[in-house]
């Protein structure tokens, strides 16, 4: 795989690049070669940026961005959409660094980051006229109405980060850092409203009890390992992807992001056998890539619901297969699990589509594919995979706190416990 160089940065806090307190960095472990180094943020940065984020929420009594019109608000999410577009490339190649997926799938990643920032500024402009929307009450001496109102400062522990313009100092802060230096000091941090992470079911549960010290709201996207009813020619279609360097045209798979996950993948591949399952195709080195940690495409067959690859997710190139004979033992087998993020279900009968995706117990059903995901949609999981929705008006819902504001309007004073309300 070629070589090319991730760009130095540093921290953002306060709408300027700064060093962190400590100097850390972090290598960009891609390849099997460095492409670069990131800032390694401790509790100091932490802190730091989270004082940023509060005073740009106050400042001037919120009218710089808080509680901004969703009209100046819009403005800058649309300057922001349109400045990804027009570094479309260049970040498609710097995310395809970062993770090693394909080219193409990190610039149609690009399409979405713009139209996100797009839809989401039509909501913000939207949200102005669902203001003071009024509550029918059973009692004409009142008036009651609801105020939706920015949640707070918010910690986003994410896997991955993307260009903003524009905002106030502060509205948007980012520090890079493992997690017990720079993810524990957020989570626990007394001044931050809300945490959303991305990632483990192990972190989430540290992530959750720091938040509970400070009764914080949290929402957790975790981990997978869907379900899906897939054709026979599943096999076939292993042998057809395209491995190699991410950054070539039709790349359909890249390498897994270090050694560490490549043993991990590998492990779990091992262990499956050991327990009776079969390696139908998959599993080695692809001849022509000797550098970085490519795996070919994996097809596990006379997998049981007992084995660990059925019950965690392997985060790899990795199809396990085990068959049924009804429907109604296929959705039980696919609702055998501890995560519940998506499941799908392929088939040419409506009624069965409809059937199994009532049934499957998931966030998300898709019908005849996998995985498309639309900005308008909700994205989230049920039991192990965590729980809040992302994206679509229910992801804005997620970082709003609704205010009941009620008026007494009747002329007579006012007293406690008059006549019957009903």
């Amino acid at each position: 795989m070629a070589v090319a160089k991730v760009p130095s940065r540093q921290l953002f806090i306060g709408g300027e690049w700064v060093a962190p307190a400590r100097g850390g960095k972090i290598p960009c472990p891609t390849t099997e070669e460095q492409i670069g180094q990131i800032p390694a943020a401790t509790a100091e940065d932490v802190d730091a940026a989270v004082k940023a984020a509060r005073q740009a929420f106050t400042r001037n009594n919120g009218k710089d961005w808080s509680r901004a019109s969703g009209k100046h608000r819009a403005k800058i999410l649309r300057a922001i959409a349109a400045k990804v577009v027009e570094r479309k490339k260049e970040l498609a190649v710097l995310e395809t660094l970062d993770c090693c997926k394909p080219i193409e799938e990190s610039e149609w990643d690009m399409d979405d980051v713009s139209g996100y920032f797009d839809y989401y500024a039509n909501l913000a402009e939207k949200l102005n006229e669902k203001q003071y929307s009024p509550i029918e009450v059973p009692m004409e001496q009142f008036k009651s109405s609801v105020l939706r109102e920015a949640l707070g400062v918010i910690g986003l522990i994410t896997p991955w980060n993307y260009p903003r313009r524009g905002s106030p100092p502060g509205v948007l802060n980012i520090i890079t850092g493992l997690g017990p230096e720079a993810g524990a000091p957020l989570s626990y941090h007394p001044d931050v409203d809300k945490v959303s992470f991305t990632g483990s079911y192990n972190t989430a549960r540290t992530i959750m009890k720091a938040a509970a010290e400070t009764v914080k709201p949290v929402t957790l996207e975790l981990g997978g390992g869907h379900c899906a009813c897939v054709p026979q020619e599943a096999g076939c279609l292993a042998s057809s992807i395209k491995i190699s360097n991410p950054l070539e045209k039709d790349c359909r798979l890249g390498p897994l992001v270090n050694d560490t996950q490549y043993q991990k993948v590998k492990d779990f591949v091992k262990e499956a056998e050991d327990e009776g399952a079969t390696l139908l195709c998959g599993g080695k080195r692809p001849p022509h890539l000797e550098k970085s940690y490519f795996l070919e495409l994996m097809v596990l067959t006379d997998v049981t619901p007992s084995m660990r690859i059925w019950k965690e997710e392997v985060f790899g190139p990795v199809l396990t297969v085990t068959l049924f004979k009804t429907e109604e033992e296929a959705i039980t087998l696919a609702n055998d699990t501890q995560y519940g993020l998506g499941g799908a279900i392929i088939s040419k009968e409506e009624g069965r589509c409809k059937r199994v995706a009532e049934l499957l117990d998931a966030g998300i059903v898709w019908i005849n594919c996998s995985q498309p995901c639309f900005c308008q949609a909700p994205w989230g999981g049920k039991k192990r995979s965590g729980f809040g929705r992302e994206l679509g008006e229910w992801g804005l819902e997620n970082y709003l706190s609704v205010k009941q504001i009620t008026r007494y309007v009747s002329d007579d004073p006012f007293g406690w416990y008059p006549a019957s309300k009903l």
